[in-house]
């Protein structure tokens, strides 16, 4: 059975973006973008919530136009090539071969962790992760703590419910921030 792992970037007072929607903060030093690199290998498909399909399916297609971090540079054949799903219930259909669920959300997502392969990677945004997580269907959380203190915006758990969560792993990158790793307890 595959795993679905969440694995999401946050300040350190818990936000996924500030108060007005920016995410300028998250340094991919290089421990850290080695080791994204190393959750991408893992995965056969990349998972996207609505909010941040648009973002992605707008920069990964010009990254290399438009940056010269080599993060961004090595990383945007491999979006490019592996397959996306994006999780969303108003949507029809999406851009560059993405296949849209979300009718039905825990048999569609139940269906995709019962096929052999790799891991589900659901990177970034709180919408589709918390949905995921209230059904149930979220195996790991890996969280990106950064060195910064937003005061507000968007909470990286915004769910109703409560969430009992083990710790696995931690890990410093770069001399700047921390993965916590977590499972369901």
């Amino acid at each position: 059975m595959r795993k679905l792992v969440h694995w999401v970037h946050q300040s350190v007072d818990g936000f996924i973006e500030g108060p007005k929607g920016e995410f300028d903060w998250a340094a991919m030093g290089p421990e850290l973008s080695a080791y994204s690199f190393e959750l991408t290998d893992r995965a056969d498909a990349f998972l996207y919530g609505g909010t941040v399909w648009g973002l992605m399916s707008w920069y990964w297609p010009r990254a290399e136009q438009i940056s010269q971090d080599p993060h961004d540079l090595r990383f945007a054949p491999i979006w490019a090539r592996t397959p996306k799903i994006v999780i969303s219930r108003t949507l029809e259909s999406a851009e560059y071969g993405a296949r849209v669920i979300g009718r039905d959300l825990a048999a569609e997502v139940a269906e995709l962790k019962a096929q052999p392969g790799g891991d589900l990677l659901l990177t970034g945004g709180s919408g589709a992760a918390a949905a995921l997580g209230e059904l149930g269907l979220v195996d790991e959380y890996q969280v990106v703590v950064h060195p910064v203190v937003l005061g507000g915006g968007t909470p990286v758990f915004p769910g109703k419910e409560r969430l009992d969560l083990r710790l696995t792993g931690t890990r410093g990158f770069d001399g700047r921030s921390v993965l916590l790793r977590y499972e369901r307890a």
